[in-house]
């Protein structure tokens, strides 16, 4: 997980309505200088989304997000699922992913939470809902107990915080939408997802 962390700090958050819209959006995140995604598994046409674009635009990297049991981490194992990525933790679905090669985030917001994925051997987490959780003084306040834990930091992030959450220590990466905003896929506008994935690439320095 970390050589996918480290290399892309910023990981677009995908929701794929429509199956036909999958590879041009990853088409369009490409061009933009984001090849890394997370399409969640939120909606019918996911998992046949995520199909076409292992299928049609072998240079994306890409994971399966919102994973809330084994069934779904299974999917996204035979799907081709590059990473996998869980809103929350459960004993169950650490246990799965703790067996398998493909690297897994799990979801923490809590120090109870954190100190479980740690005792399943996890050291990279998404930390989630950040902004509602209490955003970067949690982060801050956990880096001293928990200093071993880096976060992937997903929830109410956008273009106004991002590199306040990205200056933090234990903060390797943040997960948001803002790049592929639903209307802006709804509206097949891809130029306008290349431009703010170059505009997120560009206040990066990547």
């Amino acid at each position: 997980m970390n050589e996918f962390l480290s290399a892309h700090p910023i990981i677009p958050v995908v929701v794929i309505d429509r199956v036909e819209d999958a590879v041009p959006l990853a088409e369009a995140l490409i061009a933009g200088g984001l090849p890394i995604m997370e399409v969640t598994l939120r909606t019918e046409a996911a998992v046949a989304g995520i199909e076409a674009i292992v299928k049609h635009v072998p240079s994306a990297i890409i994971g399966s997000g919102t994973v809330c049991n084994p069934q779904q981490f299974a999917i996204s194992e035979d799907i081709g699922c590059q990473f996998i990525v869980s809103p929350g933790s459960t004993d169950a679905l650490l246990k799965v992913a703790q067996a398998s090669p493909i690297p897994f985030l799990p979801g923490v917001c809590s120090p109870s939470e954190l100190m479980r994925g740690l005792d399943y051997g996890f050291e990279y987490f998404k930390f989630f809902p950040a902004e509602a959780v209490g955003g970067i003084s949690l982060l801050k306040a956990l880096q001293g107990p928990f200093s071993r834990a880096k976060f992937c930091a997903t929830g109410g992030i956008g273009l106004h915080n991002v590199m306040d959450y990205l200056a933090l220590k234990n903060v390797m990466s943040v997960g948001g939408s803002w790049i592929t905003e639903s209307s802006l896929v709804r509206e097949k506008r891809w130029a306008d997802i290349q431009r703010l994935a170059s505009e997120a690439v560009s206040l990066c320095g990547h």
